[in-house]
């Protein structure tokens, strides 16, 4: 993808923002736990509308520590992956689990159906995005930001960029790349260190 056409990536103080704005909605605990998946978890759509609560649960019906997310709720065959849980992610999963004991069922729902669709989720973030006047912004924002950010501070966490790249559930570490948005106050202080 060229530049310009990728989903803008979102800084922490737009995601605080965003997630105060979705305190104020009609299901404030579902949209912002939907956010957190794309932004603490760096999931797409589709594996948001597929995540259950077995993905997210132990075998007591707890919310664990990570996501285990099978290659049938994502987009190949090889692009399940466990995925550590953020935890604000957790404790808004443990407070929507209250509401819910059944570990086949969804997670995402709607009023009228058990599940949300994936193309409705898209259809969510497009009028959040939309409604905030943030131009550019997409239902890949999410995933963009938390690969990015992944990659930016992989190292300090002791791993590579193959690390990122498994987070991300990608075959290939090329298309991992070309989701790292460049930091061109990173390129302006490495030519004044050489």
């Amino acid at each position: 993808m060229g530049i310009g056409k990728q989903a803008k990536i979102l800084n922490a103080k737009q995601q605080t923002m965003v997630l105060a704005y979705l305190e104020n909605t009609r299901y404030p605990l579902r949209n912002k736990i939907m956010f957190l998946l794309s932004f603490k978890a760096g999931l797409r759509a589709k594996e948001i509308s597929q995540l259950t609560w077995s993905m997210v649960c132990d075998s007591e019906g707890y919310i664990s520590d990570s996501i285990n997310l099978p290659n049938n709720a994502s987009k190949g065959k090889y692009s399940g992956r466990i995925i550590p849980l953020y935890k604000d992610l957790k404790k808004l999963l443990t407070n929507l689990k209250q509401e819910n004991t059944n570990l086949s069922s969804y997670i995402i729902t709607t009023e009228r159906d058990k599940k949300m669709s994936a193309q409705a989720i898209v259809n969510f973030f497009y009028l959040l995005y939309k409604g905030l006047n943030m131009d550019g912004c997409s239902s890949h924002s999410g995933r963009r930001t938390f690969i990015t950010q992944a990659a930016k501070m992989i190292s300090q966490a002791g791993g590579t960029i193959n690390d990122v790249r498994q987070l991300a559930g990608h075959s290939s570490l090329a298309t991992t790349q070309r989701y790292i948005e460049y930091n061109t106050e990173a390129h302006k202080k490495i030519i004044e260190m050489i």
